[in-house]
């Protein structure tokens, strides 16, 4: 698994909010693969604008491999951004949620 540092996530958000937000509202279905991830303060902030900035284009979102801190984490950016999250334990789990949706 690729482990990957604050500086890494800044770009990986930035890209993430450019092309959600190039598609219409209500239109995209989202996939974290949470793990390998070091967060600090900054990044968790820029997490939860990042949710929250992308609520109006997501029409579901699903979220693998959640555990420990990144539980609490998410539980962070669920409360700032006011949006739900389905948390799957694997990826077929989550791809099978998403195309419910």
């Amino acid at each position: 698994m690729q482990c990957f540092e604050p500086h890494d996530i800044e770009q990986i958000i930035d890209e993430c909010a450019r092309q959600v937000r190039a598609r219409s509202e209500q239109f995209v279905l989202t996939m974290t693969i949470a793990g390998g991830a070091s967060f600090d303060g900054k990044t968790i902030e820029r997490m939860k604008e990042l949710t929250k900035g992308n609520a109006p284009y997501v029409r579901a979102a699903a979220v693998v491999g959640i555990t420990g801190l990144y539980r609490v984490v998410l539980n962070a950016v669920v409360m700032f951004s006011q949006r739900k999250f389905h948390l799957c334990d694997s990826v077929e789990e989550a791809k099978a949620y998403l195309t419910s949706q």
